[in-house]
C-alpha cells in the first residue's frame, strides 16, 4: 500500500450532510461569507489556498455580473500553475447573493475576509472550514471535503475522469481516481443497470 492510500481522505459530505451545515452558516455572525464559501468548495471544487487568494475580479466581470469561468494565477494555486475555474449556474447565483452583503467591486480586493477584514491565508480558511464542519458534527470532514464531494458527486452522474482531472487541476488521473469516493447508493445503482 502507498503511503498517500495509507492517509485517511477527508470525509465527502453527502447531500443532507450539506444541508445542514448550509442551514448552520445561516446562524453564524458572517453567514452570507461562510456559505458562500462553503458552496465555491462544493460546487467549483476548488482548494482552500485557492478560495483564500480568490480576488473580486476573479469573479465579478465589469458588467458587475458573476463570471461563467475565470482564470486563476500560478500564485493563486496549489501547483503554481495558472488554471481556468467553470462556475456553475447554482454557485453564480449564490455568490451574486454574497456580492449584494459584502458591496464590493475594487478587482484587487480579496473576495472573502476575516472578520478583521483582512484577507484569509490559506491556514485560515482551512481553520474556518473544520470549524463549521465540526460544529455540525461531521466527523473527518476537512477543508478538502468541498473538493473531494465535487469530484464524487461529478463522477457518479457520469462525467469521465479526463475531465474531472480537468476541473480539478490534476496532472494525472490517477490522483483525481483516488478522489472519487464510492457509497452504497452509487453500488446499488451500477447493479441495476444489468
Amino acid at each position: 500500500m502507498r503511503f498517500e492510500d495509507q492517509m485517511k481522505q477527508a470525509k465527502t459530505l453527502t447531500e443532507r450532510d450539506l444541508k445542514t451545515v448550509l442551514a448552520y452558516c445561516s446562524t453564524r455572525r458572517y453567514a452570507a461569507r461562510d456559505r458562500a464559501i462553503v458552496l465555491v468548495s462544493h460546487l467549483a471544487g476548488l482548494r482552500a489556498k485557492e478560495i483564500a487568494a480568490l480576488t473580486i475580479g476573479n469573479l465579478l466581470a465589469d458588467d458587475l455580473t458573476i463570471r461563467e469561468e475565470f482564470t486563476l494565477t500560478a500564485q493563486q494555486t496549489k501547483g503554481n500553475k495558472a488554471r481556468r475555474v467553470f462556475v456553475c449556474a447554482k454557485l453564480r447565483k449564490e455568490i451574486s447573493v454574497y456580492m449584494v452583503s459584502v458591496y464590493k467591486q475594487d478587482p484587487n480586493a480579496s473576495m472573502f475576509t476575516t472578520q478583521k477584514s483582512k484577507s484569509f491565508s490559506a491556514n485560515t480558511l482551512c481553520q474556518l472550514l473544520i470549524e463549521i464542519y465540526r460544529n455540525c458534527g461531521i466527523v473527518g470532514a476537512t477543508s478538502h471535503s468541498g473538493r473531494r464531494t465535487f469530484i464524487t458527486n461529478l463522477a457518479a452522474k457520469g462525467v469521465g475522469v479526463r475531465v474531472l482531472a480537468e476541473l480539478a487541476a490534476h496532472a494525472s488521473i490517477s490522483t483525481t481516481q483516488r478522489y472519487i469516493d464510492v457509497n452504497d447508493e452509487q453500488l446499488r445503482a451500477a447493479v441495476e443497470l444489468v
